[in-house]
């Protein structure tokens, strides 16, 4: 499955943030605990996110060369009214086209500050595509409602959250989890059931490798492509029904617990 293009993952956003209005919209109560985040409710959940769009969207727009304070982003924080649905929605739209139309205007390759060593507004098109994906599962899931994601875009989600294990391994030398995650030669198998081939990552002493391939594994997580999404993020338990384990349990748990530094 090819990589989504800049103007690919730039429509996904738009949708995304679509989707993510419409659980603000949809009557949920806004003061909910968010069960996958939780020291965040509904309402901090989605400020969180149109904050982290705002900032994203002033590094690409000045082409910023180092990082931005938070503190110096217009309109981070949101409407002052807490509980304002539509208040909410209104900003969080406001995010998503400021962010859309900026990276549009970029284009993939314009030089932008970035904290994992791709420093272009194509990796920020690919970040806050996939932190969207991500989030807007913590709040639908939170709010009871359905959740569905392109294939195309799960299956990249996927490749970006081995992409910065891998990185973290290789700049963060001191870092327990990423140390911990060098297992001479452990592998873990992702086998999507709408997807092949699956995704066969090596735990190798040398750092973090992978590949699509059929082959015999320590541990195979299996089930649809959306809910091998959701337990690699650690959005959905290792027991949910829509799941199978096959081989080291403890590994793919071992994993996902060294892993929560990406």
């Amino acid at each position: 499955m090819p990589a989504p293009s800049h103007d690919r993952y730039c429509d996904e956003i738009a949708d995304q943030l679509g989707r993510l209005r419409s659980v603000v919209t949809s009557g949920a109560d806004l003061s909910t605990p968010v069960p996958t985040c939780p020291d965040w409710t509904l309402e901090q959940l989605v400020r969180h996110m149109g904050g982290v769009l705002r900032w994203v969207e002033l590094h690409v727009r000045t082409r910023a060369a180092q990082s931005i304070p938070m503190t110096e982003v217009p309109g981070y924080a949101g409407p002052e009214v807490q509980g304002d649905a539509r208040a909410l929605d209104a900003w969080l739209a406001e995010s998503g086209d400021l962010l859309v139309g900026s990276l549009r205007a970029a284009g993939p390759d314009v030089a932008v500050w970035s904290w994992a060593g791709i420093p272009t507004s194509g990796f920020w098109a690919r970040r806050m595509t996939h932190e969207l994906t991500v989030h807007r599962a913590d709040a639908t899931l939170a709010a009871g409602l359905p959740y569905e994601v392109a294939p195309e875009i799960a299956a990249d989600a996927i490749e970006e959250r081995l992409e910065i294990v891998a990185w973290a391994q290789r700049t963060r030398p001191g870092d327990t989890g990423a140390r911990e995650l060098r297992r001479g030669g452990d592998t873990i198998a992702l086998h999507a059931q709408d997807v092949e081939p699956p995704w066969l990552i090596e735990l190798a002493d040398d750092g973090l490798t992978w590949r699509r391939a059929r082959a015999d594994a320590t541990v195979t997580l299996s089930g649809p492509l959306t809910a091998v999404l959701l337990a690699f993020y650690r959005r959905l338990p290792l027991d949910a029904p829509e799941l199978g384990i096959t081989g080291d349990r403890e590994l793919l748990a071992f994993w996902l617990t060294r892993t929560s530094f990406g």
